[in-house]
């Protein structure tokens, strides 16, 4: 099988890069490294130093004609959407739907494509479902319910395959705490160098936290299952901002201070996503704790 991963050298992409590679898959990575890092990228890739945006992508899809393609790569940061509306509707929207037409141009048997619970804003009935409107706060969010019905419209149009995932809140080894880096991210940074833990508004929002590992093996169940559906990828538990500095406070020592701030414009107060449809049609379901893999992603980037 040859693949095609986007954001190949980033967080998620590069442990699915490793771990199709390890299944013995011909793997091809379009990154143009602003977020991602050659020091991710398994040397079997071939990587290709392109944007997303730019011709040349186009050109690499249609050139390889790759069995499948994972698309991660996008701007992922909220408050930098927030602020630069088009910059994230650029490289999410124009990208994608770029992406998309060379893929079917390259005559790509399924296209995977990297969602978000942004996309559902604010949960009022407890864990979102798949059935559960979008209703984003945020232009990241918008971007990425937008692109969901490019995937749609394409496939009604033109037939193309799709598998849409929704992830929760990813954590794990190699996430950097720029640019596409979440909460658990940025306090590894600050504990790695013996800075207080911020904490947005009250701390009692709500978020659900994935291993990276585990968003990776429901990738690899996406190939060859979950044909046009829209997907949850969580563990459907709810863990607080501040249960999150208790945990870490049980992981790191010394104790470290907590400074608690003003809320941020467009972060959601409860975020949890219902994972009954990926256990039914990708026979998925995370495994560990979160304190487990707060204990793998603490030994990767801080006690070293």
């Amino acid at each position: 099988m040859k693949a095609l991963v986007t954001g190949g050298a980033g967080f998620i992409g590069s442990h699915l890069t490793d771990m199709l590679i390890e299944s013995g898959a011909e793997v091809h990575i379009i990154d143009n490294l602003s977020t991602g890092s050659r020091n991710h990228v398994n040397p079997a890739a071939k990587l290709h130093v392109v944007d997303i945006n730019h011709d040349m992508a186009s050109k690499i899809i249609e050139t390889e004609r790759p069995d499948v393609v994972f698309h991660m790569a996008a701007q992922v940061d909220v408050q930098r959407s927030i602020t630069d509306p088009a910059y994230d509707s650029k490289v999410n929207i124009v990208g994608t739907v770029q992406l998309i037409n060379a893929c079917k141009k390259a005559g790509v048997g399924k296209i995977i494509f990297s969602s978000t619970s942004a996309v559902y804003g604010v949960s009022k009935n407890g864990r979102n479902t798949e059935d559960t409107p979008p209703a984003p706060i945020s232009y990241y969010g918008l971007s990425k319910s937008t692109c969901e019905s490019y995937f749609r419209l394409f496939h009604a149009m033109d037939g193309i395959n799709f598998t849409i995932l929704r992830y929760s809140n990813v954590y794990g080894p190699r996430q950097t705490s720029k640019g596409e880096g979440g909460v658990v991210a940025i306090y590894m940074n600050n504990l790695k160098k013996g800075l207080p833990l911020f904490v947005h508004g009250s701390g009692n929002q709500n978020r659900d936290f994935i291993y990276v590992q585990d968003v990776v093996k429901a990738n690899i169940a996406a190939i060859n299952q979950g044909d046009r559906e829209t997907i949850n990828i969580s563990t459907g538990q709810r863990t607080s901002i501040n249960n999150l500095v208790h945990l870490l406070n049980m992981i790191h020592e010394p104790s470290f201070e907590v400074v608690h701030g003003p809320e941020r414009p467009g972060d959601i107060m409860d975020s949890c996503l219902d994972n009954a449809k990926a256990e039914h049609i990708l026979g998925w379901r995370p495994k560990g704790s979160l304190f487990e893999g707060l204990k793998q992603t603490y030994q990767y980037n801080v006690d070293v």
